[in-house]
């Protein structure tokens, strides 16, 4: 059988595109437009492939995964596209090229670049990214009631945008630790559902416990409980025994020790709320929102510097750059691994997931805060901007006083303290050995 030389596979769901006001096909078409920045007009999530003879683009938005393997067949090459490694080696493995795929032959399309290949034969050469969001930085003047009063105003923008596309009727809920950006989404929906009319009741905020440990719960009443919001709130407990970082790893097809432990207990918060409700679909997280902020603890990473945190463009959600040699091809960078986090597992359990703090509106906003002239080279200066910007924008746009908790990782929040060491032992050697027997049978 004679193959296209173009010859593309495209295994990303039809019905996975989550575009609000446009069609697939006016999207891909804004794909294969001149200008790439066409694409921020693209309200919602999406991963998109588009042809054009022998070149082929893709693009995605920041919140999922879209990855891509060149196979050679004997008339040319095969581009097979999917949202994951695993349907990518099966898809090989049916057409008997397995004895091409090595999970790390696969590669992931950046995010907010449009991506273009050349099919063209043996060798094919290297894709071509062309960047499609491109905020200015530091253009807000360095005064958190400012900025604060934008970030909020934008996330809120983005989810009443996001609340007008779902149905009127479809429960709503909020993984929630009452932490800083899970407590400024819920704050948010909580008053965009009053502002058109819905009633709030279609709300829950969904606190994950572990064997009915963890602070999490504690700061979660606290939080609901200071802004009279407590008839919202829901525990799901989970028993540690549940919780399985090796599963993890399959789902997530990741072997970082913070993505796998955060990945084992959003699994298990997902599969509570699965099993109490088993028709729930929607689910809206504070994913990004540390990313946004650059609320990471600098000292944990060896690689940086506060000066390159506050000096490297978007560094938290899309890593060093692309042409950078630090830059993954097989995971992409920044917030383009964690997304996979969020999105496999969401998936795993059949639900549907949205982050304001991942659209470029909000982005935006964030990257336009003089971080390095508000932090001066402080550590502790640079911590503190989260709470104080969020709150004051709460404040401001919501007229509600946000109580601010310590920041807590997710699967450290949800166990007892004493627990944390035996259930996380950040065992990364662990991790990627399980993660390479999953593909023994075609490695």
């Amino acid at each position: 059988m004679a193959y296209p030389i173009a010859r593309i596979v495209n295994l990303v769901p039809p019905d996975s595109q989550r575009l609000h006001g446009a069609s697939a096909a006016d999207a891909q078409q804004r794909l294969l437009d001149s200008d790439p920045a066409t694409l921020l007009d693209l309200a919602g999530s999406f991963a998109l492939i588009a042809q054009e003879g022998e070149r082929v683009v893709l693009a995605r938005s920041l919140d999922r995964p879209l990855r891509y393997f060149l196979a050679k067949a004997a008339d040319g090459p095969v581009l097979i596209v999917a949202e994951r490694i695993d349907e990518i080696a099966a898809e090989l493995e049916q057409r008997g090229w397995a004895g091409q795929f090595h999970p790390s032959y696969t590669r992931m399309v950046p995010a907010h670049h449009v991506t273009t290949l050349r099919l063209v034969g043996c060798p094919d050469p290297n894709p071509v990214h062309r960047r499609f969001f491109d905020p200015p930085r530091g253009t807000l003047p360095p005064d958190p009631e400012v900025i604060g009063r934008h970030y909020i105003e934008a996330l809120y923008t983005e989810l009443r945008s996001w609340l007008a596309a779902q149905d009127r009727a479809a429960p709503i809920g909020v993984p929630f630790s009452g932490g800083i950006d899970s407590g400024a989404v819920l704050l948010c929906l909580y008053r965009a559902l009053l502002d058109e009319g819905q009633s709030p009741a279609r709300l829950k905020a969904f606190t994950l416990t572990v064997d009915g440990e963890g602070d999490d719960a504690r700061q979660a009443r606290e939080f609901l409980s200071a802004t009279d919001l407590t008839i919202f709130g829901e525990t799901i407990d989970v028993a540690s025994s549940a919780l399985d970082p090796l599963r993890a790893v399959a789902v997530i097809e990741d072997y970082k020790p913070l993505d796998v432990e955060c990945a084992a207990v959003n699994l298990g918060l997902l599969a509570g709320i699965r099993d109490r409700y088993p028709e729930w679909r929607l689910l809206v997280d504070g994913d990004g929102g540390d990313e946004n902020l650059k609320d990471y603890p600098i000292e944990e990473n060896s690689e940086l510097t506060i000066r390159s945190v506050v000096n490297n463009r978007m560094l938290y959600q899309e890593g060093w750059g692309v042409e950078s040699i630090k830059h993954s091809l097989t995971y992409s960078g920044g917030y383009s691994r964690a997304c996979v986090r969020s999105y496999a597992c969401a998936r795993e359990y059949d639900f549907v997931g949205f982050s304001p703090y991942t659209r470029p509106s909000v982005i935006a906003v964030a990257e336009a805060i003089p971080f390095a002239e508000m932090a001066a080279g402080s550590h502790e200066r640079l911590y503190a901007m989260k709470g104080d910007i969020v709150a004051r924008g709460v404040r401001s746009v919501l007229g509600l006083e946000m109580p601010v908790f310590p920041k807590r990782r997710f699967q450290h929040g949800a166990v007892a303290a004493s627990d944390a060491p035996r259930l996380f032992p950040q065992d990364e050697a662990r991790y990627r050995r399980h993660f390479h027997t999953l593909y023994a049978a075609t490695v």
